[in-house]
């Protein structure tokens, strides 16, 4: 009770010094919610800055929004390949003899191919050979004729081959040879799909998403999906999205390559004077920097520096190179850090931000406003010392 007392009694003069402390400490102590509009634009104009800011103008979106990721076209061409398919080691071939006359070498009787006896009381016989998957040396089997080179040669071309060492053997011989597994001529499906497989690839070619179609389909949503591609050394990865949006990327598969589906979902982190900061899921294929706005919850009207709308990230120096006067030091890098800038003032910067497609792994900056963190310490000051004000008067006046 007597601490109590001795508070109240304490001087007018006393506590408006206390309160004046009190206020600057909070002022010396007081942390922003990320660096200013002024903050970022002073750094990048450093000689040794280590990123660009680059204004969201009519020419610098045009160039963003001309520029595209590598894409499948581009990287590996749409050739279909050879439409004659040729037998090779691995593959599985099916070979059908026939010969006239009795007392041949293949006895086993078939149906008669015109229904009669021919009016030469001779039917034709027939024997199938079991399947026979080519030899390392690229041969096969054909019993009365030896091993046959098949490695390289089309059906048609084998067909011949055992004609001829069967001729002088057994009475006018026909062949038939069918390729009834291809695993020369097939890619590898594997990844997000239904099922995983080695898909035989048809003579008149196949695309992307017939060989995806026949492991069974994408299981991922399709905004979430990715297609990777792995061809003679080289791998590219492109949206499943862009292929649908864009018939040029759905290129023909060529043998021996890999295909791979994986689920990636498609985020951007908001943070700053926004309603929302957290990391954000696009939801669809796309979004443009007006919907990431929306998502975000807004800009808050009491905090938000309309002038410090950012979007960082990592850009491609072939894009960089195109943004004016960029500083030498990026040249020799293969990615560009860059923070585009918005002005919310400008009544066109709306029109732009619809323009302005977001990327995954975006980071969306919207600073505050210089007033509000005064704005911050007045209100702290006067939550901290009102009760003290209130209880001197009251001593005063006692």
């Amino acid at each position: 009770m007597c601490c109590v007392v001795y508070f109240l009694m304490i001087r007018t003069d006393i506590l408006q010094k206390f309160i004046c402390l009190l206020a600057c400490a909070i002022i010396a102590g007081c942390a922003s919610s990320g660096p200013s509009s002024r903050d970022l634009l002073s750094a990048a104009g450093k000689e040794d800055a280590e990123f660009l800011v680059v204004d969201l103008s009519q020419p610098s979106l045009d160039l963003v929004a001309s520029w595209h990721d590598p894409s499948f076209s581009a990287v590996f061409g749409d050739y279909r390949g050879p439409k004659v398919q040729k037998v090779d080691v691995g593959d599985t071939v099916q070979i059908n003899i026939w010969e006239t006359g009795s007392g041949g070498l293949f006895s086993t009787p078939s149906v008669d191919r015109s229904g009669l006896s021919a009016g030469l009381g001779t039917s034709a016989r027939q024997a199938s050979i079991p399947d026979q998957v080519v030899a390392s040396d690229g041969t096969v089997n054909v019993p009365f004729a030896g091993r046959i080179r098949v490695a390289g040669a089309t059906p048609v071309e084998i067909e011949r081959q055992i004609v001829k060492r069967l001729a002088g053997k057994t009475a006018d011989p026909q062949a038939m040879v069918t390729l009834t597994r291809n695993m020369s001529h097939s890619a590898t499906v594997t990844g997000d799909v239904t099922t995983g497989a080695r898909v035989p690839l048809s003579p008149n070619g196949d695309r992307l998403l017939d060989v995806i179609a026949a492991a069974g389909g994408i299981k991922a949503p399709v905004h979430e999906s990715f297609i990777t591609i792995s061809r003679e050394g080289t791998s590219l990865s492109v949206p499943m999205q862009a292929i649908l949006a864009n018939t040029r990327e759905n290129i023909y598969v060529r043998p021996g390559d890999i295909v791979t589906v994986y689920r990636a979902p498609q985020s951007f982190t908001a943070f700053g004077a926004t309603g929302r900061n957290a990391v954000i899921g696009f939801d669809a294929g796309g979004i443009s920097l007006e919907e990431a706005l929306g998502k975000a919850g807004g800009l808050l009207d009491d905090r938000t520096d309309p002038n410090g709308v950012f979007i960082l990230r990592y850009e491609d120096i072939s894009l960089a190179r195109k943004f004016p006067e960029i500083p030498g030091r990026f040249l020799d890098a293969s990615v560009v850090p860059v923070a585009y800038r918005l002005d919310m003032r400008d009544p066109t910067s709306l029109f732009r931000a619809r323009r302005f497609q977001m990327r995954d792994k975006d980071i969306l900056y919207v600073s505050t406003a210089p007033i509000t963190e005064v704005e911050k310490v007045f209100r702290l000051v006067g939550m901290l010392t009102s009760p003290a004000v209130t209880a001197a008067r009251v001593t005063n006046d006692f």
